[in-house]
């Protein structure tokens, strides 16, 4: 063999060399790279916490209501049949804040008679703003006891109607929260996010 051969020989050599070396680097970088990369973005439980909600509505039937977890609150939507809707003014002369004027316990779009985006779906915070219980539903109606469906906190007593406004006479001070939220289409209900409510 030649010098000239052998020179080729070791160029071919040291061109593998530098080849597999760096592809072994690369792979090196990349298998740290990934769990680095990955340590940084949230956990699932903290995209939970903070993350909106979907809840579909397609299934639930006038009358019926789901409970939602969301940012660790309990989430009421309860599709209001047309009689529960046609009572609700039976209340106001026995409720504390019956035209939601207290600003801080919904949003703009839901400070209305019937507290919501649409009249049809109930978007309450499950917590009786008293002490944090959760209500009870209660939507029977019972005439002689003046009472037109609503939720009742077992821990002490207070009442909401089926707006989630408190009545006079309990230690609740204020209406059921309104959490932020919006349709996403007529049958999608986004609870935490109310960009573009309608």
């Amino acid at each position: 063999m030649t010098d000239d051969e052998m020179d080729q020989i070791d160029r071919n050599r040291r061109h593998f060399l530098t080849i597999a070396t760096a592809v072994t680097g690369l792979a090196g970088v990349g298998l740290v790279a990934v769990p680095f990369l990955s340590s940084l973005k949230p956990s699932a439980r903290a995209q939970a916490l903070g993350a909106p909600v979907e809840v579909p509505l397609g299934s639930l039937a006038p009358g019926e209501m789901v409970r939602v977890l969301w940012r660790g609150k309990l989430v009421f939507v309860l599709r209001r049949e047309e009689e529960m809707l046609k009572l609700l003014p039976d209340n106001d002369d026995q409720l504390k804040d019956p035209h939601s004027e207290k600003t801080e316990q919904q949003p703009a779009y839901a400070a209305n008679e019937v507290r919501a985006v649409r009249p049809e779906y109930l978007v309450v915070e499950g917590s009786c703003t008293h002490l944090g219980c959760a209500p009870i539903e209660d939507f029977a109606v019972r005439p002689a006891d003046g009472w037109n469906g609503g939720f009742f906190c077992p821990c002490h007593g207070s009442k909401f109607d089926l707006a989630g406004r408190v009545f006079k006479g309990v230690p609740a001070p204020t209406n059921l929260r309104v959490p932020p939220y919006r349709f996403v289409r007529d049958d999608l209900l986004l609870i935490g996010q109310d960009t573009g409510a309608a």
